[in-house]
């Protein structure tokens, strides 16, 4: 899964070559055409930018490895990308409380050379905790609960691992922090950078695309590649655009 950006900014900023998601599924496109403004919304995918724990195949969930050179060399094409699209400025970032994350942001940061950038850290933006899972290889978890039921467990959205949260109960943490702290800054026009995990970063695409439960867990976040949201000036969803690598 994967740690993520946002971002806002005016009409006429550049954007970078646009794409969908590995399902195909392209954003729902909103014209409002008495809105004054535009706001762009980017999300990273660095959940895998490749952690020690994804390497060896285990649930992470709020554990902290560090990344592997691989994730960091997926952090830094992730970065390269924004560059290449000309999104090198921000106002403000956001990230969770965990180290992979926080490695990612720093990344990008140093290779915009915005590493003094304005960054508020909360847990709220951690990826989903996977509870009894945590720190089991995630084929011998399949050997201990069944392949049907870890099935379950990863893919239901309202289903949980034991003491763990299911996606449900992951937005239900990730978005009134996203209302509280993030949308206002997107809708002052600011430019906003996120830096999140896969689940976490699902849970505000659910509510920005407007995805149902079933549709968000289709949702894919390639590794290292941001992804861009424009919004207009009700905070609704005017394009997206994937930057890749």
């Amino acid at each position: 899964m994967g740690d993520g950006f946002m971002r806002a900014t005016h009409p006429g900023d550049s954007a970078g070559s646009s794409g969908t998601s590995e399902h195909g599924t392209d954003p729902q496109v909103i014209h409002t055409v008495h809105s004054p403004t535009v706001n762009s919304l980017f999300s990273f995918s660095s959940s895998s930018s490749e952690s020690e724990w994804n390497k060896l195949n285990l649930f992470t969930g709020w554990k902290n490895p560090e990344l592997t050179e691989v994730g960091r060399s997926e952090a830094l094409a992730g970065a390269q990308a924004l560059k290449k699209g000309g999104h090198t400025h921000f106002d403000v970032a956001f990230t969770s409380v965990l180290k992979r994350a926080n490695d990612t942001l720093a990344i990008i940061l140093k290779e915009i050379d915005q590493e003094n950038l304005e960054t508020f850290k909360s847990e709220k933006l951690n990826e989903r905790d996977y509870g009894d899972l945590t720190g089991l290889n995630k084929d011998d978890a399949r050997k201990k609960f069944g392949e049907e039921q870890v099935h379950i467990w990863r893919r239901s959205f309202d289903v949980p691992p034991p003491g763990g949260e299911s996606l449900k109960l992951t937005a239900d943490r990730v978005l009134p922090y996203y209302e509280s702290e993030i949308k206002p800054r997107l809708a002052k026009g600011e430019k906003v950078l996120v830096a999140a995990h896969g689940n976490s970063l699902r849970a505000m695409i659910m509510s920005l695309e407007g995805l149902s439960g079933e549709q968000i867990l289709k949702v894919e976040l390639a590794t290292g590649v941001p992804i861009v949201y424009k919004l207009d000036g009700e905070g609704k969803v005017v394009s997206k655009e994937i930057l890749k690598p």
